[in-house]
This record gives structure tokens, sequence and C-alpha cells, in this order.
């Protein structure tokens, strides 16, 4: 310490990039966690972009939470400090990118993973799917090197390679041409075996059949297919970051007991957001719509967060008592804020693969998942109206990514907010407002967002009566 300031820490950190989207960056980074515990070496992981599945799976292999860095929804300072908050100091920390590596808002590629590698004065890593190609591989990598010659671009992983001569010719292609080193190469096979996909992205943990095996099966496939003490080295000559300041409580009044849907039909919550009702004063329950026979009678406050109650339809529905009991208590007044798929289960029926599975009936209508995303990217909303968490005039910036839609004609329920940008839930508009209900498709972020966690505790402990003792848990 000099002059009260916190000397600048090492983490040593690397970007794992690619060319498009599903070149081969989860793999890569899944692996990369995956054999540097394996040599027990401390580990953490990042995301580029509002991505919950990626993400998640990220935790998964690094046995810890990962968070989501993005710049366009919390800004590059508050992105730089997250990394730094949860970095680890020694060790090994993975930032995987998302789409192409310029990819970002706008054809400047404002808010992409290269501005962010740069933000974070961080090496990048390239994986490159070398279909069918050899020293065009050159030429693509060549291209990013001089289309932004203040990045770092530390090397090259080369992906489905199809036998050693054509490794050995596009690795003195790019060792040659670009002056990088090939720091992995990938053999020709479907991935998706390892890591199953379907409408959203990648099967989420919950539901993989046996991540055990499939720890076993990834250390196994990308064994002597990476250089991990060249990557290793190349993370450790990234430059010093001064650490993140200290977090500080916010809350203040009574304490308010907020219960949280989750288990895999429910699963997308940042760790942030948690975090945030935690230091306002939230004390946080988790609840399985799938195997809770009703909403805890303690709690002052219900959260819904995205996930697949699609392809949980049949169960959810068969557990009506629970369905009815959400009904209940929403119609009694009690707070409830739900995204997207929370909005789902809200509504008085899913309609999915040519059936109908009744839901809790808080919203007026019907929601039908089709084969085709109905909203995907950044939304920025207006709050127009009267609702019970935001006042009138607040600005928001989320992300949404459904298939589903509201199914049922006639007109739509009062909504909270204008659209400015994105799709929302109908006619320009989102956050269907019925009592102390907030529905919407936008998903917020607490550090785009830092208003909205206190609304939250806000909103429940204004509900607050007397009530039996609840248990709270730290994750």
């Amino acid at each position: 310490m000099t002059g009260g300031t916190a000397a600048a820490a090492a983490f040593p950190r690397l970007v794992v990039a690619g060319l498009s989207g599903e070149s081969g960056k989860t793999l890569v980074s899944l692996s990369l966690l995956l054999e540097a515990r394996n040599r027990r070496t401390p580990v953490r992981a990042f995301k580029k972009g509002p991505d919950y599945i990626d993400a998640a799976w990220l935790g998964w292999a690094a046995q810890s939470p990962a968070h989501n860095l993005d710049t366009f929804l919390m800004g590059f300072p508050a992105a730089r400090e997250s990394f730094a908050r949860h970095a680890v100091s020694d060790g090994l920390n993975v930032i995987e990118g998302n789409r192409g590596l310029f990819d970002g808002s706008d054809a400047h590629g404002t808010h992409s993973t290269s501005e962010l590698a740069k933000a974070l004065a961080a090496p990048v890593i390239l994986v490159v799917d070398a279909t069918k190609v050899t020293r065009t591989v050159s030429a693509l990598v060549l291209g990013c090197q001089k289309l932004d010659p203040k990045l770092h671009i530390g090397g090259v992983i080369l992906n489905q390679v199809a036998g050693r001569r054509h490794e050995s010719i596009i690795c003195q292609a790019v060792e040659a041409d670009c002056g990088l080193p090939v720091l992995g190469t990938i053999p020709r096979c479907s991935t998706h075996s390892l890591l199953p996909a379907r409408h959203l992205g990648l099967v989420t943990p919950y539901e993989h059949p046996s991540t055990s095996d499939l720890e076993r099966d990834l250390l196994a496939f990308i064994d002597s297919h990476l250089d991990l003490d060249r990557l290793s080295a190349l993370a450790n000559s990234a430059p010093p970051l001064a650490p993140a300041p200290p977090v500080h409580s916010v809350a203040s009044g009574p304490p308010a007991a907020i219960g949280y849907f989750h288990d895999s039909a429910f699963c997308f919550y940042y760790p942030e957001n948690l975090d945030a009702l935690r230091a306002a004063g939230a004390t946080l329950t988790p609840v399985s719509p799938l195997t809770a026979a009703e909403i805890p009678a303690a709690v002052d406050a219900i959260y819904i967060g995205g996930g697949f109650p699609e392809t949980h339809a049949a169960r959810l529905s068969r557990n009506s008592g629970f369905l009815a009991s959400l009904r209940e208590r929403a119609r009694q007044g009690l707070p409830v804020y739900a995204e997207c798929g929370g909005l789902m289960v809200l509504s008085r029926a899913i309609h999915w693969q040519g059936s109908r599975f009744p839901m809790a009936g808080v919203l007026p209508f019907d929601v039908e998942v089709l084969p085709k995303p109905q909203g995907h990217g950044y939304v920025e909303l207006i709050t127009d109206r009267p609702n019970p968490f935001f006042a009138t005039g607040t600005r928001l910036r989320g992300h949404e990514f459904h298939y589903s839609r509201i199914a049922s004609q006639g007109e739509l329920p009062a909504t909270a907010c204008a659209v400015s940008r994105g799709v929302g839930c109908s006619s320009a508009r989102d956050a269907v407002v019925v009592d102390n209900v907030w529905a919407a498709y936008t998903h917020l972020h607490a550090l785009a967002t830092p208003e909205w966690a206190s609304a939250l505790v806000r909103a429940a402990t204004s509900r607050q009566t007397p009530k039996p003792a609840l248990q709270s848990v730290s994750d």
C-alpha cells in the first residue's frame, strides 16, 4: 500500500476469442480450466456478454461462479472492476469471448471481445476452425492483427484439424506469416456428444446426464492437444491491474426475505444480482417450482429468473398445488419480479411442441414457444407507467433471448415500459404489470441497473407482515 492505494495485482489472464460463434471457444475455455484445476492451479472464469448458459458451464469447470463482463450493459470501468474483484491474483483467469473477435454493437466493433481484451490488457488466444483450409488460416489471423494493431493476439489454437499433415502445414504458415505460435490443435470431431445443444444454446449443466463423465471425457479429449505451459506463460505476461475497491453493504431498514426459483427449469441468474440483493438487505431462499408444495409463507417477495420452463412444462403443470399457491400469493399482493421464463410460468399456459400446459394463471394470457427466436439482443427500456419497482422515467438496459411470445389475442394488460431498442413482449412494450407483479422478457444485470436490487428489497419490505422464521442460504 502506498498513499492509501492498494498495489496492483498480477491477475494472470487470457481472452479466448474466435472468428465467429461456434468456433470452439467454449470447448477450449472449459478444457483450459479443467486442465489447470487438474494441475491444482487456482482458476476463475468470465464470460463476455449477456450469457447464462456458457457462464454456467464455465462456472462448473472452474468450480466457482463465472461472472459476465458486458461493457454495453455495465460500461468499461464496471467491467474492469468486476474482473479485478473476482479474479485470482495467482493462477489462471479465463475470459471467454462471444461471437467473432471484433463483433460489437455497431460497425466499429464497440463493446466487442477485442475491446474488452484491450480494456483488461489481456492477451488474446484466437481459436480458428481449420475445416478445409490450410494457409488461408494465416490470412484470417493476419487480418485480425492488421485490423487492430493495439490488440495483443498472443497465439492461435486450431480447431477441427484433419490430421498430422493438415496440422503441420497450418502451423508452419501461421508461424511464418503472422509471427504467432500455435498453442494447441484440436482434432476434427463432433463436439455435440460432449456438449449437447438445443434452442438457446448448450444444454445446461443442471440437465447434463453426467458432468463427472463429461469432465473425464474433456480431459481425455484435450490431452496433448493444448500447450498449457505456454498458455500459462502467456497469461502471466499480462501486466498488473489495479485491485477493485471494497464492496460496502447498502442495506437499510429491516431485512427482507426473498425467495427465488432455482432448479433445472429456472437457472438464469447473474451472481451479481443475488449478491446485490444480499447487499441491499435481503435473505435469499431457493424455491423449486418442480418439487415445492407451495410458496413459503415467510417470503416477502419472489424473484423468478429465466430458464427452460418449456422443456419442463409437463412437470411444472403437474405441480398444480404450487402453481395455485403462486397465483394466490400474487393476488394477495406479494411482489413478484419475473424475467422471461418467469413470465412464462406466470402465464395461463405454455404451448410447446403441440401441447398446452397450464401454468400459474397470474397473467391473463398464454405463451407459445416457436422454432425461431422472437427476441434476441440488447434491450433499452423507458419506464413510463406506474409499477411496483421503478420510478417513472427510469431508463433500463438489459438483454433478451426468447423463443416464446404472448399467444393470446385481445388487449394486453398494462405494461410499464416503452421499448426503444429490442422487441419486448408486444407492440414495442415490455414489463406486464398486474398488482405487484412485474413480468418482462428483458433480463437486467445488477451492475448495469444498480437501483434494481434496492427496488426489489423495498417492495418486499413494504409488504412485510409477521411470519414464521425462514432459513436463508448463502448461494
